[in-house]
């Protein structure tokens, strides 16, 4: 039978969207980037790879139409080597792993490249994305959630489930701490490969650009110096008209972070890796999604993670380790409750409140962490798993190699 195992994964650090190092960086730069640099791990020749499969959140805007095939040229892959860009938006980069997973186990393909990419700065924030996102009439009438801003899905989950504001804040710093605490240990230096980027600098007094070189060698979205004071201190960002309604729920510290960045894996069939002498980080098991109202999209793990665990004769404590995305703390800790996990098996390094969320970047961002981190800890199951906007759930579920 079969298997399809991961070689090796490397990705982008994530930066803020607009004020971050890639605030100018094309989305074809940070997936070539990171598309190099787990072919170069893996010791590829890139004409090895059949296929580059890349997830994105928004391909409709401005980040180079077929992101995949882009990237893969200027990764240095000839033009034999074929690309596609999919969207399943916050679990696109899990849903590019499973795609190639599957093409290798049911297809034949020895070597695929799966991942995600990013760029909020130049597509969602940077004037390129409006324009496509205008609703359907009859089906916006119909469901008119299905458009819903995943802000206001989350304080629905949060007043739905009774998620109190002081939960959302204690699970926000918690991440805060984690990703600290990793980063001081260098736990993301064998992830990041540092990238050089032309930022650009907007004086807001004047206006003014300017631009200037950087390198992105380390994750900029994180605060370590959050408190829980200033976590409480924070006013709720949600909008009702032109006020902030009251009792509202979700802040800047309890969200995750609009963030830029890509990273990349090599899918590969098991006997490939063994005869070129290459040693797993892991395989992958196994994938479901499950649909769920879109006005509480937040809640899709609690239908995803069950569906997944019963197809492989698991359960919730068989699990390891967790990867799941802090779109918003308040549907991370009700999945994460209702779901039955313990604490300090998830995020164990934080998550998207702290490190930030390039929406079709982050679940390949989470497989290799998973993967890295599951080999530190001697794990042997893993699953990420995350909501998705229009009222979705996803998981994978990894086998760690030690």
């Amino acid at each position: 039978m079969r298997e399809a195992v991961i070689v090796s994964t490397a990705r982008t650090a994530l930066t803020k969207s607009v004020r971050g190092t890639f605030n100018d960086t094309h989305g074809v730069v940070m997936a070539a980037h990171a598309l190099r640099h787990a072919m170069q791990r893996a010791a590829l020749d890139p004409a090895d790879v059949e296929d580059v499969i890349l997830g994105c959140g928004h391909p409709e805007g401005a980040t180079g139409y077929n992101i995949a095939r882009n990237a893969a040229i200027s990764a240095g892959c000839p033009v034999t080597t074929s690309g596609s860009t999919i969207n399943r938006y916050c679990s696109s980069g899990l849903q590019s792993i499973a795609v190639a997973a599957g093409r290798v186990i049911g297809e034949g393909v020895p070597v695929m490249a799966a991942g995600g990419v990013e760029s909020i700065s130049l597509v969602q924030l940077g004037g390129h994305f409006n324009r496509f996102h205008a609703t359907e009439d009859a089906l916006s009438a119909r469901m008119p959630a299905l458009w819903m801003s995943m802000i206001e899905t989350a304080e629905i989950v949060a007043e739905r489930y009774v998620v109190s504001r002081e939960a959302q804040d204690a699970f926000a710093l918690e991440s805060q701490q984690r990703t600290a605490r990793a980063q001081e240990g260098g736990l993301f230096a064998d992830e990041i490969v540092a990238l050089e980027a032309r930022w650009k600098k907007v004086d807001r007094e004047t206006g003014e650009e300017s631009f200037e070189m950087r390198v992105a060698d380390r994750d900029e979205c994180n605060r370590p110096d959050t408190t829980a004071e200033g976590l409480a201190s924070l006013k709720p960002v949600f909008r009702d008209g032109q006020q902030v309604a009251e009792g509202r729920y979700i802040t800047a510290g309890n969200a995750s972070q609009l963030a830029d960045g890509a990273s990349a894996c090599i899918v590969m069939e098991a006997k490939e890796a063994e005869r070129r002498g290459l040693e797993p980080l892991g395989a992958f098991r196994g994938f479901a999604v499950h649909g769920c109202e879109p006005d509480e999209m937040g809640i899709g793990p609690v239908f995803a993670v069950p569906r997944l665990l019963a197809r492989y004769g698991l359960s919730v404590d068989d699990i390891d380790l967790w990867e799941l995305n802090e779109a918003f703390a308040s549907q991370a800790v009700y999945c994460r409750d209702r779901l039955g996990i313990d604490p300090e098996k998830v995020n164990v390094n934080g998550g998207s409140i702290s490190i930030g969320h390039p929406y079709g970047m982050t679940g390949a961002r989470c497989t290799g962490h998973l993967l890295l981190e599951g080999r530190r800890r001697k794990a042997k199951w893993g699953v990420v798993t995350m909501c998705v906007g229009g009222g979705m759930g996803a998981a994978g579920l990894f086998e760690v190699f030690r």
